[in-house]
C-alpha cells in the first residue's frame, strides 16, 4: 500500500469522504487522491516522492507556479512580525491600492477569505443597493457554496452528481433565478417575468466550473445591456479568471465593465483570501459606511497579503508573462484539438488563453446541458493514464487545466505526446 493510500485510509475515519474538499476526491475517475507533500515551479511531489507536472495550479492561483522565490520571501518576511493582528495594516491599503489601481472598474474593494464569502458579499451589497431580492444566475456556473447560490452549480456538485445540496431549505432559494449561459433570450425572458425585482445578474465571464465553456461573442455586453435597462447590476466573478486571462481579468480581456466583480486565492498567491469590489456608489453601502453588514476577523491577514502584494506586483510589472502564458496556451490546447482531428476521437476542446478543458463528447459545448453530455467514464480512463504517466489533472471531467509561468514548451509537447497516446 502506497503512502497516499494509507494516508487515505487514515483520512476517511476523520475527515468526511477522507478530503477537506470535494473537488479533490478521485472517486469519480476510480483512484485514490495523491496526497502532496511539497510543489516547486510546474511541478507536485506526492507522499510517496512521485513527481507530477501539475495542471491543477491550486484551482488557479499559482500563476507564476509553484514555490515562487519572492513570493516565498515576502510571506517569510511577514511571518517574522507575527501571523495575525485582527487589526487594521498598511500591507491592507497596499493591495486594495494595487488592485485599484490594475482593474479600472473597481474604485473600492473589501477584503474577504475565500471567494465564497466574496459573492456571498457581493450579492448582499447589491440587494442593499438595489433594494431588490432576486437574482439571476446561469446553470453550472459555481459561485461557491452559501446557500442562496447552489442552484445548478456546477463544478464539485456536477462531479458527483448532485444537482444542488441537501441542508439548504427552500426559501433560501426562491430568490435565485437560473438561466442558460450563453442564451441572452434566457436572461431577457427572467427580466420581462420579475420586472423591477431583479438585484443583480452574476456570471462567470469564461464559465470555469462546468468544464471551460466561453462566452459567445456579444454575450457578456448583452448581459451589459440588459443589466444597464433594468437598472440592475452585473457582478462578474473572477475567481478563476481575475488576473489569469490578463492584469484586467475577463473585464480587460473582454473590454466589458461590470458594477462588482469577486476574486478569490489568486490575489493571495494561493493563500486563503478573497475580495469583492467595485463601483464606490455600491461599495458604500457596506458597513461601517452603510447599512450593508459584513465582517471578518481574519480578513486582510498580513500574511495573505504579503503574498498577494508579492504576486500581483510581479504580474503588474512584467506583462509578457500573460503573453508566455496565453502563448503556452495556444500550443497546448491548440494541439490537443489537432490532435482531436487526427484520431478522430469523439471529443471536444475549449479554452481562453491559458485556461482549458478537453470535453469527451463530440458535440460542440456552449452550456451546462452541452457539457453534461460528455462521457465521465472515458475522461476517468484517460485521467489515469495521464496520471500514471506522470500529469496531474483535475479528478473530474467538469474542472479546468491551468497554465502557469513555470511551464515551458518542452511541458507542452510531453503532454501533447501523452494525449495522443491516450486517444489512440
Amino acid at each position: 500500500m502506497t503512502k497516499s493510500e494509507q494516508l487515505f485510509q487514515r483520512a476517511c475515519g476523520l475527515i468526511p469522504g477522507g478530503v477537506n474538499s470535494p473537488v479533490r476526491a478521485f472517486g469519480s475517475v476510480g483512484e485514490t487522491p495523491r496526497f502532496i507533500k511539497k510543489a516547486d515551479g510546474p511541478y507536485m511531489i506526492d507522499a510517496d516522492g512521485n513527481q507530477y507536472l501539475d495542471y491543477i495550479c491550486s484551482w488557479g492561483p499559482m500563476i507564476l507556479g509553484h514555490n515562487h522565490p519572492l513570493v516565498r520571501e515576502k510571506v517569510t518576511e511577514a511571518c517574522m512580525n507575527g501571523l495575525s493582528y485582527g487589526a487594521p495594516t498598511e500591507a491592507e491599503v497596499r493591495m486594495a491600492e494595487l488592485i485599484c489601481e490594475i482593474v479600472p472598474s473597481v474604485e473600492m474593494v473589501r477584503m474577504v477569505n475565500s471567494g465564497t464569502e466574496a459573492v456571498m458579499s457581493a450579492i448582499r451589497a447589491a440587494r442593499g443597493f438595489t433594494g431588490r431580492n432576486k437574482i439571476i444566475k446561469f446553470a453550472g456556473c459555481y459561485h461557491g457554496h452559501s446557500d442562496a447560490l447552489l442552484v445548478k452549480a456546477g463544478s464539485g456538485v456536477m462531479t458527483a452528481g448532485v444537482p444542488d445540496s441537501s441542508g439548504v431549505p427552500a426559501g433560501c432559494t426562491q430568490d435565485t433565478l437560473t438561466a442558460v449561459y450563453n442564451d441572452l433570450s434566457s436572461v431577457e425572458a427572467l427580466f420581462d417575468s420579475n420586472k423591477d425585482q431583479i438585484a443583480a445578474v452574476i456570471v462567470e465571464p469564461v464559465a470555469a466550473n462546468m468544464g471551460v465553456v466561453p462566452p459567445k461573442e456579444g454575450f457578456l455586453a448583452g448581459l451589459r445591456a440588459l443589466c444597464d435597462r433594468h437598472q440592475s447590476l452585473l457582478i462578474f466573478d473572477e475567481v478563476i479568471t481575475g488576473f489569469r486571462l490578463g492584469a484586467g481579468g475577463a473585464q480587460g480581456y473582454y473590454g466589458i465593465r461590470a458594477d462588482l466583480v469577486t476574486y478569490g486565492k489568486i490575489i493571495g498567491g494561493g493563500m486563503p483570501v478573497g475580495a469583492y469590489g467595485g463601483r464606490k456608489d455600491v461599495m458604500e453601502m457596506v458597513a461601517p459606511v452603510g447599512a450593508v453588514y459584513q465582517a471578518g476577523t481574519l480578513s486582510g491577514n498580513p500574511i495573505a497579503m504579503a503574498a498577494g502584494i508579492a504576486q500581483l506586483t510581479i504580474l503588474k510589472d512584467r506583462p509578457e508573462i500573460y503573453k508566455n502564458i496565453n502563448e503556452l496556451g495556444e500550443k497546448l490546447y491548440g494541439g490537443m484539438e489537432q490532435i482531436v482531428k487526427e484520431t478522430g476521437a469523439p471529443c471536444t476542446v475549449n479554452h481562453v488563453g491559458s485556461l482549458g478543458c478537453m470535453f469527451f463528447t463530440g458535440q460542440q459545448v456552449e452550456n451546462y446541458a452541452q457539457a453534461k453530455t460528455a462521457d465521465t467514464e472515458r475522461f476517468a480512463r484517460y485521467f489515469r493514464f495521464m496520471l500514471s504517466h506522470g500529469v496531474h489533472l483535475a479528478p473530474s471531467q467538469f474542472e479546468a487545466m491551468f497554465l502557469s509561468n513555470a511551464h515551458t514548451e518542452d511541458h507542452v509537447e510531453l503532454t501533447l505526446d501523452l494525449v495522443r497516446q491516450a486517444l489512440a
